[in-house]
């Protein structure tokens, strides 16, 4: 593949509106996946197989859920030679989000602010795209894996957001290789109160429940992942990874964005209102994955996700205990290019 492309993309789309230059590129990929054209950002993908939670990964590398919240580019991303894919937040009805502007680039640290809001058109849109995905009948090797992410509409009250989880459960179990239950976007009025121990054991109590109905069900077993938030100390994380293993969860992802501003004080839209991704969260994620493989013990499913910007990036997430990998803001800032070489990176590092 050449990469010509998206380094005379970038600085056109870095002269845009931040979020008009994301639905811009949303779009383009939305037209050309499963065409000639997608050959712009087609790449052979990497093998490094790794069987995790009952699942076969094709290899160690996913993109993060948030980037394509409609499930609009499933093929295109997979073409990117990802081995997994997590689309979401979907929320079981539509929503706008957040007044706009809500996405900030900070440049200097490679970082982006969002105050995005779980905007999306709602769960039977999310779906009816999911469906038209044909990257498991591509035929080529292991499928792309395909994780579906699941929140609360931001008018439900918190003490109602189970029922917004069962309803997205429900909703995403027989597409999806494994689910998401994210608690950690911290856009979305009180969700981080989710992960505080009481609400956390009755949310994944009920998730625990359903999940074993929807089982039997379908007569398949998907994995559930939680994602947490990197603005958390130790005693919270010794605190969830007892909830949940105790709930019969199956991985944890770690992290979502930060509200810390330490590293970014002093530049242009630091201040904004939002998460705060990309680089500056390396190290605020690194630590938590590092003290949920010491809470958690050596064979509990960790994904690692937070600042990666290159293949050293990637690598320092196994290192802190990380069995995969998922990037997000790297692949902005990146291209393509960035999603090769990690995977690359991340093979060689692998134990084994």
């Amino acid at each position: 593949m050449s990469l010509v492309p998206y380094g005379l993309a970038r600085p056109f789309l870095f002269g845009l509106d931040a979020e008009q230059a994301h639905e811009l590129t949303l779009d383009a990929l939305a037209r050309t996946q499963n065409t000639p054209l997608a050959c712009f950002y087609s790449q052979t993908r990497v093998n490094d197989p790794v069987r995790l939670a009952g699942l076969e990964f094709p290899n160690r590398l996913g993109l993060a859920a948030g980037l394509d919240k409609n499930a609009r580019c499933i093929d295109a991303f997979a073409a990117m030679g990802f081995g997994f894919v997590e689309v979401g937040t979907v929320t079981p009805k539509a929503q706008p989000g957040n007044p706009k502007p809500r996405i900030f680039r900070i440049p200097e640290r490679n970082a982006l602010i969002n105050r995005l809001g779980f905007n999306n058109e709602g769960l039977e849109a999310f779906l009816r795209n999911v469906q038209r995905a044909r990257f498991r009948r591509t035929g080529r090797g292991s499928p792309t894996l395909l994780g579906l992410n699941i929140g609360k509409n931001a008018a439900t009250p918190i003490e109602n957001a189970v029922d917004d989880y069962l309803i997205g459960l429900a909703g995403v179990y027989p597409h999806a290789d494994y689910v998401t239950v994210n608690i950690s976007s911290p856009n979305t009025a009180n969700l981080r109160s989710l992960q505080s121990d009481e609400a956390l054991d009755g949310l994944l109590a009920a998730v625990a429940k359903r999940r074993e109905e929807l089982a039997a069900q379908h007569g398949k077993r998907v994995p559930v992942f939680v994602k947490i938030a990197p603005d958390l100390d130790e005693t919270q994380v010794q605190l969830i990874a007892a909830t949940l293993k105790r709930h019969g969860i199956d991985g944890v992802i770690a992290t979502n964005t930060t509200l810390a501003r330490d590293v970014v004080a002093g530049l242009r839209h630091a201040e904004e209102t939002g998460g705060l991704s990309g680089a500056p969260v390396l190290q605020a994620s690194n630590r938590v994955i590092a003290q949920l493989r010491a809470a958690l013990g050596p064979a509990y499913p960790i994904i690692g996700v937070g600042g990666v910007l290159s293949a050293e990036d990637a690598r320092s997430k196994l290192d802190a205990g990380a069995d995969l990998v998922q990037i997000y803001t790297g692949l902005i800032y990146r291209g393509p290019a960035l999603v090769r070489d990690a995977a690359r990176a991340l093979a060689a590092r692998a134990p084994g």
